[in-house]
């Protein structure tokens, strides 16, 4: 496992195509993270507080920096919103964070999942394919999701 403190320790992300900033939030478990994407009002922050309720830690809310590293796509928090986590109609709450974590996986929250069983959909970040979900209106999203990073998916 790399040190990844030195990802976390400035908002300069100017390393060209290695690097960039995107509006998402990000959670992980045992250092992997799911990178959760869609437009603003979609329930990025929502489902990020979900998944900490079962034990994930915040990596980044809003606004999540990726770094290409040796073939693996590591997510992390710009210093100025590092702890920081918005509930809607609660306020911005501080949370426990860790410096960064591998993307495992990211959710779209802007499509809808309309298959029982989806096929295995890519996303391409920085070069790097990462599997990708689709929002599923169900209860039990927020576990599989947290289900996926700890074991995958089998089909």
């Amino acid at each position: 496992m790399p040190d990844f403190s030195s990802l976390a320790a400035n908002d300069d992300y100017s390393a060209g195509q290695d690097a960039c900033i995107l509006h998402a939030s990000c959670v992980a478990f045992q250092n992997s993270a799911v990178l959760i994407i869609g437009p603003s009002g979609s329930g990025k922050s929502g489902l990020a507080l979900q998944l900490m309720g079962f034990g994930a830690v915040l990596v980044s809310d809003d606004k999540t920096a990726l770094f290409r590293r040796e073939g693996a796509l590591i997510a992390s928090a710009p210093v100025t919103i590092k702890g920081l986590i918005e509930a809607r109609g609660v306020g911005i709450l501080t949370a426990d964070t860790v410096d960064a974590a591998y993307v495992r996986l990211v959710v779209d929250l802007e499509q809808e999942e309309q298959d029982r069983l989806p096929p295995r959909r890519k996303y391409n970040l920085l070069g790097q394919t990462v599997p990708l979900l689709h929002k599923v209106k169900a209860a039990h999203f927020a576990a599989a999701i947290l289900q996926h990073l700890k074991a995958g998916r089998s089909a």
